[in-house]
């Protein structure tokens, strides 16, 4: 469910009244994670590396309250539910977006993950869910790089997640991923504090 909430009665009343008509609110952090588990995981159970990601990300921000409410066009919404955004390369060379909905179920999860991603390459259209809290993601797995930005448009305020390669190194899988966020939904702490969820989100797969 999505409802517009008044910001003075949330708690990013300030934040909306300093950031909201800033002509530039959006904050990028990057971190460095630790992705054994995730690569170990992926192989021994069949799934992709990106999916199990997706799904860390997705659990990590149901953990912050900070997640379910987000800016659009000048008014602040609060949300019940999360879910990431995928982008699917389809069958025509071009590319589509895709809203998967979070479940605590990585199988049920997977299987969502799978379905809605397969359907969107196949018919080349996008899927969306609109009640939902969307973090979007963005993998560029052909390249290690060491931080993406994304474009700001204020047709687009949502938090978004993004990386290239892992990197691998002895017995160790890094991944730097970077993570842009609009400053009326979160501050920096908020963005540090989703950063460690996540890492221990990561650490925790088995």
């Amino acid at each position: 469910m999505k409802i517009e909430i008044n910001p003075q009665e949330s708690s990013r009343g300030d934040a909306y009244d300093l950031w909201m008509s800033s002509p530039m609110p959006m904050v990028t952090l990057t971190k460095s994670f630790d992705v054994s588990r995730i690569v170990r995981a992926a192989r021994r159970k069949g799934m992709k590396f990106n999916a199990l990601l997706c799904w860390c990300v997705a659990k990590a921000a149901t953990q912050m309250e900070v997640f379910y409410t987000l800016p659009e066009q000048g008014k602040l919404y609060r949300y019940d539910r999360i879910a990431v955004n995928v982008i699917v390369e389809n069958r025509n060379g071009g590319i589509n977006s895709c809203d998967v909905p979070f479940t605590h179920s990585i199988d049920e999860f997977m299987a969502s993950y799978n379905t809605l991603t397969a359907r969107c390459a196949e018919e080349c259209r996008s899927s969306f869910l609109e009640d939902c809290m969307i973090v979007g993601t963005s993998a560029v797995i052909h390249t290690e790089l060491d931080c993406i930005v994304n474009q700001y448009t204020d047709k687009f305020c949502n938090p978004m997640v993004m990386w290239g390669k892992y990197r691998k190194k002895w017995f160790r899988t890094t991944l730097p991923i970077s993570f842009q966020f609009h400053h009326v939904q979160m501050d920096g702490g908020h963005a540090a504090q989703f950063l460690s969820i996540l890492q221990g989100e990561i650490c925790s797969i088995r």
